[in-house]
């Protein structure tokens, strides 16, 4: 069953919310757009987050007597960020009086900045005789609304720092560490950069925390790509030697170290400044980045080492920024629904919508999840290579020369090439919509077969040139380099068979979810594609091979790198993190092998529809 969910009605408006059991008021309103003020950021200081419970209980904070009187308390008066939903709860929330700062980020989500780097101004009066306290109670003291723990390297540098800067300092604090006193008024800049590490891509983004915008985006191919182009055959790797899970590690630390000092290049910004790293990604890359044995993930029962991970800093990713920034790593939710995911539910707001929506990550290993705010569903489909153009005759990756869409009008096909190049290959969005053409004139059948060729000289005289032959195997010529098939670029009936293994594993995944949750495919309001594949990947085109339910077009949006996107909004907001805890709790993972039912919606599933 899903975790407990509260209902919040917020007056004067109306709006009725459901949050997970513990989530505090502010986040509630906030994570609907409800907005509360604040200019804190949640941390209890600025007292401004006043809201009025007028049904159920809800406890009074340590905070809340320094802001309000008690009759005021009396009469249900609560501070927002310190208000703990544990019952449904009727809120009175006052007009705004000013606006809090917010970035756009994810799926048309407004993110209210509230990061968990504060900075915070210090002019500290020297030590004498008779104020003998010590430098950090001095430091505490000042900033006496939070309560941070420093360690010993900070400890080991702090007299020398309040010395030399005449006791006018910053203290920078991150979460519950004090993570450092710097000379003079640095509160200006405090930066954070999120990466999404992928398979084969990875990206990184570096975030101003004052303005939430980023400032600089840089990516790269996964170094670890000698080893495999999938995780199964990284997994691979290091079961076969025992020295590559530490140089798939490095490899990773490499790729994200590389990508750290590009982006901190380009924004100017010292590297020293950056105090905190997000981290998304699937569970075969997080545990082969920080260098722990991935071999439970690669059989039966598939075994994660951790859902969530504990306290890690950037140094152990390999990023060389502040030496003590910590790192925020997204949890799993099952073997192969990882992090990378989580942070993709997270930026569409899957677990707070009231609509059913359907999110769909498609890949090599293609996760979706299917739900509301009701109830959320996850799988994994193993989709294989086919979307990434592995192991299609003519597939490259998405680079210049790479065929990425096709379209087919009357007896005239008509090409998209990256970089308005030569045609070199055939990329997933490309193959996808090569077959949805096909099938779509009748040159493909509904069984995934080239129709014979007498049939197709008489109902397609101007493109049944280019049905021909290749040794024993009808393909059909997509761009000619010559007179010889075998020289150009084609798909062959072999690389359509791939294409319906693939997008059937995935049809059959969310046809599964459905069925868990009572649901037909009509009651789906939104379909979201996501990833590096599902961003150009055309609706049309998913719709007419079965990829993806048969909807009205607008229901299907290409949501982009949400993952990313994911990593963005926990970077500028220390709150947000509550919610990607409760999407651990609250999403139930549904594990497809071994389903007595996932063979027969298999093979159903492996024609085209009509």
């Amino acid at each position: 069953m899903s975790a407990h969910r509260l209902r919040l009605r917020f007056v004067p408006d109306g709006t009725e919310v459901r949050v997970p059991s513990g989530t505090a008021v502010f986040d509630a309103a906030s994570w609907n757009g409800i907005a509360i003020d604040s200019t804190c950021g949640g941390y209890g200081t600025c007292k401004k987050c006043k809201v009025r419970v007028l049904s159920g209980e809800v406890a009074v904070s340590d905070v809340d007597p320094r802001a309000f009187s008690a009759a005021e308390l009396a009469d249900g008066w609560r501070l927002a960020c310190r208000a703990t939903a544990g019952a449904d709860l009727v809120i009175e929330v006052p007009p705004l009086q000013t606006r809090p700062k917010a970035a756009l980020a994810g799926v048309g989500r407004h993110v209210i900045l509230r990061p968990s780097v504060q900075k915070r101004h210090l002019v500290l009066p020297e030590p004498t005789l008779e104020d003998q306290r010590s430098d950090l109670q001095r430091v505490l003291d000042a900033i006496d609304d939070l309560e941070p723990e420093p360690s010993l390297e900070l400890l080991r540098t702090l007299g020398a720092t309040l010395r030399s800067s005449g006791f006018d300092v910053t203290a920078v604090v991150v979460g519950e560490e004090l993570l450092d006193v710097e000379p003079g008024d640095t509160t200006a800049r405090r930066f954070t950069i999120a990466f999404d590490l992928g398979t084969t891509t990875v990206v990184a983004t570096l975030l101003d925390l004052d303005s939430g915008q980023p400032l600089a985006v840089s990516s790269m191919l996964n170094r670890q790509q000698p080893f495999g182009a999938d995780v199964i055959t990284r997994i691979s790797a290091t079961m076969l030697d025992p020295g590559a899970l530490e140089l798939l590690r490095l490899r990773a630390s490499e790729t994200l170290a590389e990508l750290t000092g590009e982006v901190c290049d380009e924004a100017g910004v010292d590297p020293a400044e950056v105090y905190e790293v997000t981290v998304c990604g699937n569970v075969t890359m997080m545990q082969l980045a920080l260098g722990i044995d991935p071999e439970p993930l690669s059989m039966a029962p598939f075994v994660v080492s951790t859902h969530r991970l504990p306290p890690a800093r950037a140094s152990d990713f390999g990023v060389e920024v502040h030496p003590r920034a910590p790192a925020f790593v997204f949890p799993s939710i099952g073997a192969y629904v990882g992090g990378d995911i989580v942070a993709g539910i997270l930026a569409t707001g899957l677990t707070r919508d009231r609509r059913v929506r359907l999110f769909i990550d498609v890949g090599t290993n293609s996760e979706i999840a299917l739900g509301s705010s009701e109830r959320v569903l996850a799988c994994a489909a193993p989709a294989g290579p086919a979307f990434e153009a592995a192991q299609i005759r003519c597939g490259v990756r998405a680079a210049d020369g790479a065929i990425e869409a096709v379209r087919i009008a009357g007896e005239e096909l008509s090409l998209q090439v990256i970089g308005d190049a030569e045609p070199i290959g055939i990329c997933g969005s490309g193959l996808v919509d090569a077959v949805a053409e096909l099938v779509g004139c009748g040159l493909l059948d509904h069984s995934g077969r080239f129709i014979p060729d007498d049939v197709a000289a008489a109902a397609h005289p101007g493109l049944c040139e280019r049905l021909t032959m290749i040794g024993k195997e009808r393909v059909f010529v997509l761009h000619w380099r010559g007179e010889d098939p075998a020289e150009s670029v084609f798909l062959s009936q072999r690389d359509v068979r791939e294409l319906q293994f693939a997008k059937a594993s995935i049809a059959t995944g969310w046809q599964i979810l459905l069925r868990e949750l009572g649901l037909e495919p009509g009651d789906i309001a939104q379909v979201l594609l996501a990833g590096s594949f599902g961003s150009f990947l055309t609706p049309a085109s998913a719709v007419r091979i079965g990829l993806v339910p048969k909807l009205a077009l607008p229901r299907i949006v290409t949501a982009g790198n949400v993952a990313g996107e994911g990593a963005k909004i926990a970077a500028l907001s220390a709150r947000e993190r509550a919610e990607a805890a409760a999407i651990l709790r609250e999403v139930e993972y549904v594990e497809l092998s071994g389903r007595a039912d996932f063979n027969d919606l298999f093979i159903d599933q492996l024609s085209f529809p009509g």
